[in-house]
């Protein structure tokens, strides 16, 4: 189904209908590794309603055990169009492991997929080691332990990793091995299976 025919669509729902979450879509500027606004007219603030509601229990969680923090998502929904842009943009490069393969489909281009971070009370992001969309090792979960015995990352890089991992988790999303920033709502292989793709 084509994005702009999303609105009304009853297995979705719009983000701003989530009071405890604050938006900042990196691909609807220049602010992502891109370095322009690959969303244009199209309006990708949405999620499949599994998982917004997912995020609302998330971003509610996150409050109760840190109270006036909130939850900054970075990406949502991404139409399957624009993932085609993203992979051929680092087509031949190393760094394309960092993008879901088209022919395979990203969760994103489903809407069970989010791209998240925190902010404090001041509205501030918290320093997570590394920027959202910095594919370096900084940036990957699953090396922490020795990024943090190396020195590349610290004790509060960490604490502040697991505070957004704590709350996506409670809510029942799961992270990936290379990006901190990225949870995934149901297993891959059901979600391509079963859920609308969101072109």
């Amino acid at each position: 189904m084509r994005c702009e025919l999303l609105a009304g669509h009853p297995d979705f729902r719009r983000l701003d209908t989530i009071d405890a979450i604050r938006l900042d879509l990196r691909y609807a500027g220049s602010d992502n590794f891109v370095g322009h606004d690959l969303y244009g007219e199209l309006d990708c603030a949405w999620l499949h309603r599994e998982a917004a509601d997912a995020l609302e229990r998330a971003a509610v969680f996150l409050d109760q055990h840190h109270a006036g923090y909130q939850l900054l998502v970075l990406d949502a929904l991404r139409p399957h169009r624009v993932q085609e842009m993203l992979w051929q943009y680092l087509a031949g490069s190393p760094l394309q492991m960092y993008v879901a393969d088209p022919a395979r489909g990203s969760v994103h281009s489903f809407g069970m997929a989010v791209d998240v971070t925190v902010c404090d009370p001041q509205g501030r992001e918290l320093d997570m080691g590394s920027g959202f969309d910095e594919f370096a090792e900084r940036s990957h979960p699953v090396l922490e332990a020795q990024l943090r015995a190396r020195g590349e990352l610290s004790q509060v890089h960490i604490c502040n990793r697991d505070i957004l991992r704590a709350a996506m988790s409670h809510a029942g999303f799961h992270g990936i091995h290379s990006e901190w920033w990225h949870f995934n709502l149901g297993s891959v292989v059901d979600v391509r299976q079963h859920y609308l793709r969101i072109d």
